[in-house]
């Protein structure tokens, strides 16, 4: 018996052996082994028609199958020079899987590696060009969106590398001179002379295509101008059209408004704790100020989400610790300023109002100055910052809705003002005391504008 036992060890041992000496001889083999790579593929496990779709690029984060030969013996991938982990174990001769870590540099990677895939054996290698991109470009805000001819434009969002080509509304493309920040975050552009149609912008860069919301150079929804759009409404409450100053930068802009005009200025400014007149509409229902006029450009069914309120505004000095800008859809404010009641939500009334404060940090309770410099910058406050549309409370507001609700109102005029009253928040524990106002701060082209985001396909 144990003589058996013996042979059957010893049987097994060279079993054992020569599966190793075929294995180390098939290996030693595969190492000079030629390779090669036909296609790239994406595999989509969220797209349920094309889980395994045939790419010429691919994003960090995203699983590749790569086809090819020769595969086997495979001891490395580089992705853009960063080498990458695969399973050997689920690779074979002609298909080897990988996922593009986030950690590969795309903008920043060698030139010479730089949108390539490398494949490494001990005795062989193959470089194959493949385009590597980072995450899909977003955009996040445009500054401005409304700009004359040689006005600075400057889109902000993510992955905006490199961008090298833009298309405005009507098809006007720009190819030279924009600037595009390093780091991805933002770029920039001089606004060309006749653009007159209205639309997105579209960028191409490093990462892809990225679109804007569809409300650049949009007009056809003003609220008012100041000029010939969106004539003012006039009685003792409010400013007129005597109130407007020319556009103090010369920019095109025509006549714009005052926060606090001249004759106020001129007599020492808003005192602590007053508010100005009001600036607003004539309230026409038939005419202007209804703005279902506005739905071939804001669809009725529009969430209040993806609606805005933009204006340009000129803040040449620094502005901070007094002072609120309070806007309202419609004449029905009883109560003024940051925190009152007709900038909440209510069950009761129809409470369309909101305030700005830009030097107020209501995260944190913090204050910081703000100015716009020598230039004119777009502020876009969306319609869910007013009262009654609260998302919150009221999350299925549509702009149909807003605009009913301005109609169903005593008095239709949109309108805004200066509130110079104290501004304090229980919540943070904050409290900024009035002063004396007496600064410059001017206004115009206040319209509603569409801001849903726009999804770019890469397929």
């Amino acid at each position: 018996m144990k003589t058996m036992k013996y042979f059957w060890m010893l049987g097994l041992a060279l079993v054992a052996f020569n599966f190793t000496s075929c294995k180390d001889d098939d290996d030693e083999g595969s190492q000079t082994a030629p390779m090669t790579i036909s296609k790239v593929y994406l595999e989509n496990i969220n797209d349920e028609e094309n889980k395994d779709r045939e790419v010429d690029f691919a994003r960090l984060g995203q699983l590749i199958r790569i086809e090819g030969s020769g595969f086997k013996g495979l001891k490395k991938i580089l992705i853009n020079g960063y080498e990458t982990y695969f399973n050997n174990a689920l690779m074979t001769d002609n298909n080897v899987w990988v996922t593009l870590n986030s950690e590969t540099p795309v903008d920043k990677a060698d030139d010479d590696v730089r949108n390539t895939i490398q494949l490494v054996k001990d005795g062989t290698k193959l470089v194959y060009p493949f385009t590597i991109r980072a995450a899909a470009p977003s955009i996040t805000s445009v500054d401005n969106t409304l700009p004359m001819p040689g006005e600075t434009v400057t889109v902000y969002g993510t992955n905006l590398q490199e961008t090298t080509k833009l298309t405005l509304p009507g098809g006007i493309e720009i190819t030279s001179g924009i600037i595009s920040d390093e780091e991805g975050k933002f770029y920039s552009f001089t606004m060309p002379s006749g653009v007159s149609e209205s639309g997105s912008i579209t960028s191409e860069g490093a990462n892809g295509t990225a679109v804007t919301p569809a409300f650049f150079n949009e007009f056809r929804t003003y609220i008012t101008n100041f000029d010939d759009k969106g004539g003012l409404g006039t009685w003792s409450a409010t400013y007129g059209t005597e109130d407007l100053v020319d556009d103090p930068l010369g920019t095109g802009r025509g006549k714009v408004a005052m926060l606090v005009p001249n004759v106020k200025l001129d007599a020492g400014g808003l005192d602590k704790g007053a508010n100005s007149l009001l600036w607003a509409t004539a309230g026409d229902k038939a005419g202007e100020d209804d703005w279902s006029r506005m739905y071939s450009v804001v669809p009725a069914s529009t969430n209040a989400a993806d609606v805005a309120i933009q204006f340009d505004i000129y803040c040449p000095e620094p502005w901070d610790l007094s002072g609120q800008l309070e806007i309202s859809l419609q004449n029905n404010l009883s109560n003024y300023g940051y925190g009152s009641g007709c900038t909440k939500y209510s069950s009761q009334y129809i409470n369309t109002a909101t305030v700005w404060v830009p030097w107020f940090n209501k995260q944190d309770g913090t204050h910081a100055p703000f100015t716009t410099g020598e230039r004119w910058q777009t502020i876009t406050i969306p319609m869910t910052a007013f009262g009654n549309y609260d998302p919150t409370e009221a999350p299925d507001v549509t702009f149909q809705k807003i605009c009913e609700d301005r109609l169903a109102g005593s008095y239709s005029n949109f309108l805004f003002l200066f509130v110079n009253a104290d501004l304090e928040d229980e919540d943070l524990g904050v409290k900024y005391e009035s002063k004396l106002f007496n600064q410059k701060i001017y206004i115009d082209n206040l319209r509603v504008v569409p801001t849903a985001a726009v999804t770019v396909s890469d397929f």
